[in-house]
């Protein structure tokens, strides 16, 4: 199942508009019934604003119905097996669980497979805000 997800963030990596650090990146997220959300890194002028492609990609899929998160791959064209930022990761981590995999990629396709409890083991938690 991983490949299909590393092609919708190679697709959303071609489509990155990253014209200041030439640093285009995708991401991808699969949910529970199969829905894949994809996304790409957005630059502006007030250089270092702007979105990452795991933001893009949430955007895509709250405004998509949301559901729970099974799988997310990262891609960048430029940067073999790129994690998503600490900002990230967190935002990630509001709608998976420990468990949920993360595809590191590189041009070719999957290089290494993680969790999110991997990538942020103390990463703040929505229900203890309630």
């Amino acid at each position: 199942m991983s490949h299909d997800l590393f092609e919708a963030a190679k697709a959303a990596m071609a489509k990155a508009y990253a014209p200041y650090s030439k640093f285009p990146v995708g991401a991808a997220l699969r949910t529970e019934d199969g829905r894949v959300f994809a996304g790409a890194n957005i630059e502006v002028a007030s250089y270092p604003e702007g979105w990452c492609a795991e933001t893009t990609a949430l955007g895509h899929y709250i405004m998509g119905g949301g559901g729970r998160i099974t799988e997310i791959a990262v891609l960048a064209e430029r940067m073999a097996k790129c994690s998503p930022c600490g900002g990230c990761r967190q935002r990630l981590a509001e709608f998976c669980r420990p468990e949920t995999k993360l595809y590191l990629c590189d041009n070719g396709g999957v290089v290494e497979t993680v969790t999110m409890g991997d990538m942020l083991p103390y990463g703040f938690r929505g229900d203890i805000l309630k």
